[in-house]
């Protein structure tokens, strides 16, 4: 049975009574308020619908994750990352990000990142929650990614690229950056080939909520989060 939230409460079923068909699908309603988001995201809970349905929230089983020191890194993106003269950055344009993962997908097989989900991830990043990494090719912004931030753990939402590898560079650079700060893990919520082929691990949701309740009670170093550039992936080690 899918709950419909009340207006007047934060409060959501308990992510065991999401469906199983469609997979992960728990509730119905409520608002996208950044206090809302939040409390869905620290229960392993996340909105995802289209432009025409109502919000519908999400826990699906089971649940994909990358565990930063386990990304794989192909052989040809570490020669190409040595060369490359791209610059990384965090927070520097979180809305022109969110933007293009919505464009690039509405291209490719339509997009769930409508005005008004742009409207709450900005409003999460003006308050400090939500967060987006930048790859530059001079000053042309050719790739990144997006999500929130839940104590050590990052709850990933989209990214895109305008350049070849552009968003396999944001992702192994964010997530060489987000270990070395003690980040735990970087959720995917629902797995594909194409992530499967990056390292993500697909785990019981009963134990992703378990890792995620732990790393909710710890805190990432003060500066992961500051705006400003990061290391382009395997250059951490050189610093």
């Amino acid at each position: 049975m899918i709950v419909q939230l009340a207006n007047d409460s934060l409060v959501f079923p308990p992510p065991a009574m999401a469906l199983h068909e469609p997979n992960g699908l728990l509730a119905v309603g409520g608002d996208l308020s950044a206090a809302r988001l939040m409390a869905a995201y620290r229960q392993g809970i996340f909105p995802w619908y289209g432009e025409d349905d109502p919000i519908l929230w999400w826990s699906p089983n089971p649940r994909t994750l990358f565990f930063p020191d386990k990304i794989h890194v192909s052989r040809s993106l570490r020669k190409f990352c040595r060369k490359s003269r791209w610059t990384i950055t965090i927070n520097h344009c979180f809305e022109q990000v969110i933007r293009y993962c919505g464009d690039v997908r509405a291209e490719q097989e339509g997009t769930w990142i409508t005005e008004e989900m742009l409207a709450a991830y900005t409003n999460l990043h003006q308050r400090g929650h939500a967060h987006s990494v930048e790859v530059w090719d001079g000053d042309t912004l050719v790739g990144g990614l997006y999500g929130v931030a839940v104590g050590q753990a990052f709850c990933g939402e989209s990214m895109f690229h305008l350049a070849t590898n552009a968003s396999k560079v944001a992702l192994a650079s964010f997530a060489e950056h987000f270990h070395q700060a003690g980040g735990q893990f970087i959720d995917c919520q629902v797995g594909n080939a194409h992530l499967t082929s990056l390292g993500a691990q697909s785990i019981p949701r009963e134990r992703f909520l378990y890792l995620l309740h732990l790393a909710e009670q710890q805190r990432v170093a003060e500066s992961t989060w500051k705006a400003g550039e990061i290391p382009l992936f395997g250059r951490e080690q050189e610093r």
